[in-house]
């Protein structure tokens, strides 16, 4: 092994360390927020009986496979999904760099416009899924941001972040007024705008087809397993986060795939 692959090895390992400390900064965000406790009020605590955990009980992965996913406490289990998130985090951090690194010409202004994006997106799928609630103080900042970013530092086409913001947002906009509001929430509206400002034109169809047929697989097998009916309200918030994600990475070359099959 030589110096160039170890200082690389190092690099990711750093950056995997950022992405767990991240993780478990969000589900910290996220539970407080749900349940109006500030994030500064002191250090974390347990979900269940309140307890102030211990430095020992508070790192990523480690804390939840040394205390058997329970509290030391009361005894009742950690959520899975604590977790998961923290290692997804994690995952993610480390993907985005050698995604940068391999083919996006990396720097470090847009890899920090990358972990952003993954983090804002996180929230949502997290909040939407457990809560189904997209928070709009998440959306509006996100979408400014992200056109800050793509428009004056990576010089994104105004044309295309207009159209692609037109195009979902009016899209998702169009669904709400014919449903009054039955089908979708304004929420989806809002998240529309954003996906169409990061992704632009056409690559924000992307976004929306997968959000649709991933969406619309799960759903299915849920109702086939009887664990959803027809009528049942589905965070369609996680599925637009996940079809996004793909547009940022793939969303050009899906769409010169497909219109190479034409």
């Amino acid at each position: 092994m030589d110096y160039v692959n170890t200082l690389g090895y190092s690099l990711y390992f750093i950056i995997f360390l950022m992405g767990l400390s991240l993780g478990s900064f969000l589900n910290s965000w996220i539970w407080r927020h749900w349940e109006n406790i500030r994030i500064v009020s002191g250090r974390s605590i347990c979900i269940h009986c309140r307890r102030q955990l211990s430095w020992y009980e508070n790192i990523p992965v480690i804390s939840y496979i040394f205390l058997g996913g329970k509290c030391r406490t009361c005894g009742k289990k950690i959520p899975w999904f604590y977790t998961a998130l923290e290692i997804f985090m994690a995952c993610a951090f480390v993907f985005i760099a050698w995604y940068r690194l391999n083919f996006g010409h990396f720097t470090p202004l847009l890899f920090s416009r990358d972990i952003f994006f993954i983090t804002i997106l996180t929230v949502i799928f997290v909040f939407d899924a457990l809560h189904k609630v997209i928070l709009p103080y998440i959306v509006w900042p996100g979408a400014v941001v992200g056109f800050l970013f793509n428009f004056f530092i990576f010089h994104f086409s105004l044309t295309s972040m207009l159209l692609g913001a037109l195009a979902a947002g009016g899209f998702f906009l169009a669904q709400y007024l014919i449903s009054k509001g039955r089908w979708i929430g304004g929420g989806d509206v809002r998240l529309g705008v954003m996906m169409g400002v990061w992704v632009g034109w056409p690559a924000v169809l992307v976004a929306l087809f997968i959000a649709y047929v991933f969406g619309g697989s799960v759903a299915a097998v849920l109702l086939i397993a009887g664990r959803k009916k027809f009528n049942s309200q589905v965070p369609f918030g996680t599925f637009l986060a996940f079809g996004t994600v793909i547009a940022i990475y793939f969303g050009d070359e899906i769409v010169q795939w497909y219109l190479s099959l034409i």
